[in-house]
């Protein structure tokens, strides 16, 4: 008896940013599993942004996808200076390449030292509801979700991120040298990466796409999942020259 052998879905990596899990990513991974490998790789226990991506890259294919949110579409740009050429499609979403400002160094101590005091539920507390769009300020069952999330870090895996986020190189440099057509996603309302950064990040990638994901803030694919999926699918099927 012949055996037919089926080949293999192509591997899609979705990057969660800062205290983000697959939890994140969970709609989304959920609907483009018929035709990928979704894989959400876990950032705990890391202080590097490179380090994070290099261990992506120890467990990846040779050619492969990428979107990345927040912290993680930083490990993406990582990913695309370190292996560029084994990248398929690529994708950022709410994030940023700009260096660290000289105030954000304290406004991070800030939450960090209130994860040492009080815990990472009062983190989550302080955190959140900047993070959404207004009409999600109420949002009982969202706002549990991401906490829960959070909570599933340890002090010391929130310290080790933010040292990544501290010791950043300005990644500017990188986007003119992409050549994949990329897409860049951002909620209308997001405050800590707004809409204009995306559009000069856009501005400096020669084959760029942006979408801007209405009624969310910075946590576009948990606020608004039905809206991003389709997108990443839109990206997913777009043709690649």
């Amino acid at each position: 008896m012949s055996v037919i052998e089926t080949a293999a879905k192509p591997v899609l990596y979705l990057l969660p940013g800062l205290m983000c899990d697959a939890g994140v990513w969970q709609e989304q991974q959920a609907a483009l599993g018929d035709e990928y490998e979704v894989r959400v790789p876990l950032f705990r226990g890391f202080d590097s942004l490179r380090a994070m991506a290099e261990a992506v890259l120890r467990e990846a294919p040779e050619r492969f996808s990428v979107a990345g949110h927040s912290m993680g579409g930083r490990v993406a740009f990582e990913l695309m200076e370190l292996a560029g050429k084994r990248i398929e499609r690529f994708a950022v979403l709410d994030t940023g390449v700009h260096p660290v400002s000289p105030d954000e160094p304290a406004k991070r101590q800030l939450l960090l030292d209130l994860a040492r005091r009080k815990g990472l539920q009062a983190v989550a507390e302080a955190w959140i509801l900047p993070m959404l769009h207004p009409a999600n300020h109420g949002n009982k069952s969202l706002i549990a979700a991401i906490t829960a999330m959070i909570l599933r870090n340890s002090v010391a895996d929130y310290q080790g991120q933010v040292k990544a986020l501290l010791t950043r190189a300005d990644q500017t440099p990188y986007l003119r040298h992409i050549t994949q057509r990329t897409w860049l996603i951002v909620g209308e309302s997001d405050n800590w990466s707004p809409v204009a950064q995306h559009q000069a990040m856009a501005a400096l990638i020669p084959r760029s796409e942006l979408r801007v994901v209405k009624d969310a803030g910075h946590m576009c694919m948990m606020e608004r999942p039905e809206a991003v999926t389709g997108l990443l699918k839109e990206w997913l099927h777009a043709g690649s020259r």
